[in-house]
């Protein structure tokens, strides 16, 4: 069984603390058998001050580590004084004991650790739009990307705040067991199995006027014509607005440019398609709105790295699902 190992530091906050443990504790297979088991623990084995008025009871000491298939470090309060704060020794001792096939998962700006590390050295990262500005100052060899969710980077991940971390937990439960176990997963814990666009939309901004028309109406309409292509134009027509209208609009309310929105919920269905049905190849990419077997396979390689019939096969060779 996969074991997540959720490492509590003091100043810990407590719902993101218990983001892992709602998400993967909830997900089983066919056969009703859990497909995580996950494991909190904190530095020293002893109990953890969090945020707020109360303290934590945790378990397990940071030899916990040394059994992690995927480690998830919840953001903590932490001094202002720069990357020392972020890995004192004993943290940086914890996190030596990892196996080297380990993932790692940052929530929020808990990013800081890793980047303190090393561990995000070159790659892509997020953290709270907050902070990213002084995210990106203090760690200038890091790629820092505001504007999304999460970021799967392969074995290190990042993702933004609160909500970010159930996104970013739902997401590895996908990529390990497939849509339909991440889906219910979601629908057990009342939250949406993916949300739209990135934390754009979440920046602070003059709030529009209140009879301002909106593409909410448009962005539901198209999810059902996802096998048909859609321009822009008849896009902003549905809408009753200007191209160029819709495209502000719709980046506001999303984060994401309409043609980059259309493409994700495309993949997202193709997706779907080769885990839970046996048509052709030709006929997901057609249904999915992609139109040919070498646009999906372009599109879902770029996504998540596999061809469609690779991706089939890992899903359906999975035990458990």
């Amino acid at each position: 069984m996969h074991r997540v190992v959720v490492l509590a530091l003091e100043g810990v906050y407590p719902f993101e603390l218990s983001i892992p443990v709602r998400i993967f504790g909830t997900a089983e297979g066919a056969d009703g058998k859990p497909l995580y088991e996950v494991v909190t623990c904190s530095l020293d084995g002893g109990p953890v001050t969090t945020d707020a008025d109360f303290t934590v009871n945790v378990p397990h000491g940071s030899e916990a580590l040394a059994t992690a298939d995927t480690l998830i470090i919840p953001p903590f309060t932490c001094g202002p004084d720069g990357p020392r704060d972020w890995l004192p020794d004993d943290l940086a001792a914890a996190l030596a004991l990892l196996p080297p096939q380990a993932r790692i998962v940052s929530i929020c700006t808990a990013s800081y650790v890793l980047a303190a590390a090393g561990l995000l050295d070159g790659r892509r990262a997020t953290t709270h739009w907050n902070e990213a500005a002084h995210f990106q100052r203090t760690f200038p060899q890091i790629e820092v990307d505001a504007d999304v969710l999460f970021i799967d980077d392969g074995q290190v991940l990042t993702s933004a705040g609160v909500g970010a971390g159930l996104d970013l937990c739902l997401h590895l439960v996908r990529r390990d067991h497939g849509s339909e176990i991440a889906n219910r997963v979601a629908r057990l814990c009342v939250v949406p199995p993916w949300r739209e666009g990135g934390q754009a939309q979440y920046i602070e901004r003059p709030l529009p006027e209140p009879d301002a028309a909106t593409t909410a109406a448009t962005r539901v309409w198209a999810l059902g014509q996802l096998h048909r292509p859609l321009p822009l134009a008849e896009l902003a027509e549905h809408a009753r607005m200007s191209v160029r209208t819709f495209c502000r609009r719709f980046v506001e309310e999303v984060g994401l440019p309409p043609g980059q929105w259309l493409t994700q919920r495309r993949v997202d269905r193709a997706r779907r398609l080769l885990e839970t049905t046996d048509l052709p190849i030709d006929q997901v990419a057609t249904e999915s709105g992609f139109g040919t077997a070498v646009s999906l396979r372009q599109n879902l390689a770029g996504t998540v790295g596999v061809s469609p019939t690779a991706y089939r096969t890992a899903f359906r060779s999975r035990p458990g699902v």
